[in-house]
């Protein structure tokens, strides 16, 4: 029996049954077929597929055409999993329009259920015209990437009583505006908590503390392919890494002394033809 996508009123009866949600990041085919068959009930196509996929140093150089391609990869493989896309640095900044149709695109192209942009009240504007065109919206407060410049660096945000209730006048106006959910990224529990008992709407966690309605992780930390750099809030629960490095250095030794391919490794002649393709040869 196939796995039943939630919907929005699904993942809202959650929160109400204060039922925590698990999701997950994942950029390709076989990883969001694997996630679907661990039962995660969200996935997201994060535009941290920057770092992760493609080496970049951060989430700014990502294109729209990017976040869209593995999208399309993420939905083919996770056909019965809630499915966001990441909108990318300036699919949405620039004008209210471009949210509109940038939104619009990954509905028509990628097939998602929700897309995801970052910013308090300064982008309420978006998220309002994207929901009046009929999509669901996402916000996600905190530790926002795509800002990192502003906020000096890839730091937790929130710490202190001034820059906590910012981020809780960012969360009210996420939700008036008429996001559906909202992720917080690397800001104390403590703020975590309030922001979650303060909105009706789901409020889920990244970095930011149990007292939440869900967790996200991104698959390469959980996986523990990434290497660049570990969050604190990171547990890795996989050394896919070293396992990959161990596999191939196995390989090129088999190869290099000559123990790979063995002969059950190879094809064999149909009986009988190898004799008269040397007849041939010698005409």
């Amino acid at each position: 029996m196939a796995k039943k996508k939630l919907s929005r009123f699904d993942l809202q009866g959650m929160k109400d049954k204060k039922e925590s949600l698990v999701w997950i990041t994942a950029y390709d085919y076989w990883t969001a077929r694997f996630a679907e068959e661990a039962g995660m009930e969200m996935i997201l196509v994060g535009d941290s597929l920057g770092m992760c996929v493609y080496g970049y140093e951060g989430t700014v150089p990502v294109t729209m055409d990017q976040c869209i391609y593995h999208c399309e990869a993420v939905r083919r493989g996770a056909a019965n999993t809630f499915v966001i896309g990441d909108m990318p640095f300036l699919s949405y900044q620039v004008s209210v329009e471009d949210a509109v149709r940038n939104a619009g695109r990954f509905y028509k192209e990628a097939h998602v259920d929700a897309i995801k942009l970052e910013g308090g009240r300064r982008v309420c504007a978006q998220i309002r015209a994207i929901v009046d065109g009929g999509m669901l919206v996402m916000g996600h407060i905190g530790l926002t990437p795509q800002s990192s410049g502003q906020l000096g660096g890839f730091k937790a945000q929130g710490r202190t009583a001034e820059t906590a209730m910012e981020l809780i006048v960012d969360a009210r106006a996420i939700q008036e505006a008429g996001a559906f959910s909202l992720l917080v990224e690397a800001v104390p529990p403590e703020v975590c908590r309030i922001i979650r008992d303060d909105l009706n709407i789901p409020v889920y966690s990244i970095g930011a503390g149990i007292d939440a309605d869900g967790q996200l992780m991104i698959c390469s930390d959980v996986l523990g392919v990434f290497q660049a750099f570990t969050p604190k809030f990171v547990k890795k629960y996989e050394s896919i890494a070293d396992k990959t490095i161990a596999a191939f250095t196995e390989y090129a030794k088999d190869v290099r002394s000559g123990q790979f391919p063995q002969p059950e490794h190879t094809y064999k002649m149909v009986d009988g033809e190898l004799p008269k393709l040397e007849k041939l040869l010698k005409r």
